[in-house]
């Protein structure tokens, strides 16, 4: 298997550019195991957050797979009950993760004391227990408010983004301050319209791949980082089986046209704001 893809964040660190995605993987044994899983398959990233409850596990299972803490980027998120007190979270953080640093750390969602939470990270990336921060989940005058009073712009922006919601206006905005982004939702939440396009069908067959490995081969050329979600061991293999062929320049245009602004999560912003009555057990 071809060994995965970097991208470069703003501040010349290197981001494996293919992970594991630990969204509503319950409990920390089963985390562990599946980190351990995909680490074994050669994964380098392990994407969680505090919301998801399972840092534990995730710092377990990398503990468990014998790979040096410097080989596997972990990413986490603050939820907004952190924001009020970001150092204290992000200690705790470390804490749960066992580990004395995070690769990446970024605000998950757009309420709550947002700016005191960012200038928190700004303040653990000079201590150093941050390697790079960024934002999720944030767009329009929260986003302006982000990039205005921040001494360190976002490094990163993770959102839904997938062949049918590229966020092209998005990326232009960032692109003066070198923002790469993250996926969620990488396959459209695996909504069987956009899964079974012809587009995918056609060069699938072309490649001797699966529809969704030409998705996330579209993602890969596109620049962004994605990681996927899953627990079992063959579609973790399958999944990152995405490094031995290249789409070309013209089926890459063809994807690009799919492009129709249909997303999956549609939450406004009131609906949003709910998010800090959810506390997060420590």
């Amino acid at each position: 298997m071809a060994e995965q893809t970097y991208v470069e964040l703003n501040n010349g660190t290197k981001i494996p550019q293919f992970g594991l995605g630990v969204y509503m993987i319950q409990g920390d044994g089963q985390t562990a195991k599946a980190v351990k899983d995909a680490l074994d398959l050669g994964y380098r990233h392990i994407d969680t957050a505090h919301a998801y409850q399972n840092e534990r596990g995730v710092g377990q299972g990398i503990k468990e797979s014998g790979l040096k803490r410097e080989d596997v980027w972990i990413t986490s998120k603050l939820w907004p009950t952190d924001y009020d007190d970001p150092e204290t979270a992000i200690d705790k953080m470390l804490d749960r993760l066992g580990t004395d640093y995070i690769d990446l750390l970024l605000l998950h969602q757009q309420v709550g004391n947002y700016l005191n939470a960012y200038k928190g990270m700004e303040k653990a990336l000079k201590e150093g227990k941050v390697r790079s921060i960024g934002i999720s989940n944030f767009d329009g005058e929260r986003l302006d408010d982000i990039i205005e009073h921040s001494e360190v712009k976002p490094m990163v922006m993770q959102v839904e983004m997938h062949p049918y919601y590229q966020q092209k206006a998005l990326k232009e905005k960032m692109k003066p301050y070198g923002t790469k982004f993250e996926s969620w939702y990488p396959l459209g939440h695996g909504d069987a319209g956009l899964m079974n396009e012809s587009i995918f069908t056609k060069l699938a067959k072309k490649y001797g791949k699966t529809n969704a490995q030409i998705i996330l081969r579209w993602h890969i050329q596109e620049e962004n980082i994605v990681f996927p979600k899953t627990t079992n061991p063959q579609h973790m293999r399958d999944n990152i089986d995405i490094f031995d062929f290249e789409l070309t320049d013209e089926e890459m245009a063809e994807i690009n046209k799919l492009d129709s602004g249909k997303r999956y999560y549609n939450a406004s912003l009131a609906q949003q704001e709910q998010f800090v009555n959810y506390h997060p057990a420590d």
